[in-house]
């Protein structure tokens, strides 16, 4: 190995989820207990304007392509909008080019299936959930935080343990790893996330001074602290603390750590005084922590960067810090925030950055739009907020300044052509291909207006569909097998399960179901569904190229619903000729 590749910093990512700004001790929230994340926050230089999107998948997109996330086709959560567009250069893919060894650890959400998993885009190894979160529809049936499947490298495996303590025991085992090259460890928890699943020990601490949902938000983020601890200690042992590049940061604004009026405004809980929570185009849906600790890079002393930033500065940011050459073609919308870390004198950059919260099938112009300088923010194209005088955004200046909402919705115009240009484009989900022999679809994926994307919503029966979109590698005969309970659970199509009560984790609706029937293109295919059957098997020839799938459930009833869960083969020994 070249001495060149051997001498560059290692990078160690972690990124949590929903926790805002103000779920620090360092920030001012006087409850929560986080020494070491505040320790880390007095040894690092902290970006104290750095946007995300309010929401889990946009942001995970802005960070691995350095792109805004529309253009990259994430714009939601679910729907088949947080699949990260085949094309796009990921930040695993240039670091693994690069000579790194590239590991991801935790939550992915930019997709399940070839060709969008974290496997298939530059991550060597790679431990993860299904979905969004823990017990959501792609996630392994029944997880629920505590001694949980997973996904490694798109195979099973079983762990023992809370869900933040297995990703941390796994990135430390990727650190350790012997090697002469660098690392790149993205480590992104799925804490704390609802469900507020945490043990007693780190939520208990808490109880007599918050309500019990944010006591047990608390407490994942203490747990995660704890899990801090645990990684500096690891690189101090290791002896490679000093040339690791350690970034913290979180996904969007607090989910839990504060409660808001109609105007959202805090009524109760702490947001380090901003307007807004998770999902809200106001700073408080989208302003977060950003930690860098280096210290060969001279990153050990608390210093705070108040210029405006945001994720997609990040991949360019590292791939300057670490002296890599980037991937032919991947062009970034972020820049280089390096200039500011080295402090070279550079001077506040007038900028303008765009985020926004879609959580749609198409985009909608201006739809919960932040266009932001460093002065300024013009909120849904309309109300204009002077943030120098006005951080808590409770004084609508644009009547004052039509001048200022003028040149920033030209610039909101500009942002716009520059991401809506593939917006009709779907990214579909790859069938028949090698590194995906049996493709497992989920309506977490369904395109339209309404999905079933936990497994709350699939025990309940929830009357909803929407199609796939595909993509068939090669044509062929395939077998699509329907099902209302995934393979682990393996129930008849029309039975429930037993239980008082039906919730995320317990019982299930009975479901008379009649008829199962499958659309793949333009071929429509119907069947009877036995009281006995676990499953309907449709076995088609398909020819290769894009297409949409679509399934329906039909109940004695009359009601309608698809099919939660297709698993999708190619048949064996297929004549290509048929």
């Amino acid at each position: 190995m070249s001495q060149t590749i051997a001498d560059k910093p290692n990078v160690l990512f972690v990124i949590t989820d929903d926790q805002g700004y103000g779920d620090l001790g360092c920030h001012g929230n006087t409850i929560i207990n986080t020494p070491h994340l505040d320790k880390l926050h007095s040894q690092s230089v902290r970006f104290t304007n750095f946007h995300v999107g309010p929401t889990c998948a946009p942001t995970r997109a802005g960070i691995m392509t350095g792109r805004y996330c529309n253009s990259t086709g994430v714009w939601h959560t679910v729907g088949g909008r947080s699949l990260l567009r085949e094309s796009e250069i990921t930040m695993g893919d240039i670091f693994r080019e690069n000579g790194y060894r590239t590991g991801m650890f935790g939550k992915w959400h930019l997709g399940d299936n070839y060709p969008f998993r974290p496997h298939d885009r530059g991550f060597e190894k790679a431990l993860y959930h299904g979905g969004g979160g823990i017990s959501q529809t792609p996630d392994y049936w029944k997880n629920d935080y505590f001694d949980d499947t997973y996904f490694r490298n798109g195979i099973t495996e079983s762990f023992k343990g809370y869900c933040t303590d297995v990703w941390f025991d796994e990135a430390l085992k990727f650190i350790e790893d012997k090697s002469d090259r660098p690392f790149l460890c993205y480590l992104s928890t799925n804490a704390p996330h609802s469900p507020f699943r945490v043990p007693p020990i780190y939520s208990n601490q808490y109880h007599q001074q918050v309500p019990d949902f944010r006591s047990r938000f608390y407490g994942m983020i203490t747990n995660i602290d704890e899990n801090i601890s645990r990684l500096r200690t690891k690189l101090r042992d290791l002896g490679i603390e000093e040339n690791t590049i350690l970034i913290f940061m979180t996904d969007n604004g607090t989910a839990a750590g504060c409660s808001m009026d109609n105007h959202n405004y805090v009524v109760n809980g702490f947001n380090a005084g901003m307007r807004g929570k998770k999902g809200s185009e106001y700073d408080g849906g989208h302003r977060v922590p950003l930690f860098i600790h280096w210290p060969k890079g001279k990153l050990v002393k608390g210093r705070d960067i108040e210029q405006l930033s945001a994720n997609i500065d990040l991949l360019p940011t590292l791939i300057e810090l670490c002296g890599l050459t980037q991937v032919e073609d991947s062009k970034f919308h972020g820049i280089s925030l390096a200039p500011f870390i080295r402090e070279e004198n550079k001077p506040s950059l007038d900028r303008v950055v765009v985020t926004d919260s879609q959580r749609v099938e198409q985009p909608i112009k201006w739809k919960q739009s932040a266009t932001m300088t460093q002065q300024w923010r013009l909120i849904n194209g309309k109300e204009l907020y002077d943030m120098q005088l006005d951080p808590e955004q409770r004084y609508d200046v644009a009547l004052q300044n039509q001048d200022i909402v003028h040149n920033l919705r030209q610039h909101y115009e500009e942002w716009w052509e520059i991401v809506s240009t593939r917006f009709d484009e779907e990214c579909p989900i790859i069938i028949g291909n090698a590194q995906e022999k049996c493709t497992t679809l989920t309506s977490h994926d369904w395109h339209g207006e309404r999905q079933a994307w936990n497994q709350g919503q699939i025990r309940n029966g929830l009357e909803c569909n929407g199609y796939w979109s595909i993509n068939v590698e090669k044509d062929g005969e395939y077998i699509f097998e329907l099902r209302r309970w995934p393979k682990e659970e393996d129930r008849p199509i029309r039975a429930g399960i037993p239980g008082e009560t039906i919730d995320l984790y317990h019982g299930g609706k009975e479901l008379m179901i009649t008829t199962a029937s499958i659309i793949v293109g333009d071929r429509e295919r119907i069947e009877k569904v036995s009281p006995v059957a676990n499953s309907v098997e449709f076995r088609l020839f398909v020819q290769s190229g894009p297409t949409r799938l679509k399934t329906y459930f039909n109940t004695e009833e009359g009601t309608q619903l698809g099919a939660y869960y297709v698993y999708v083969t190619q048949a064996e020994d297929i004549d290509l000729l048929h």
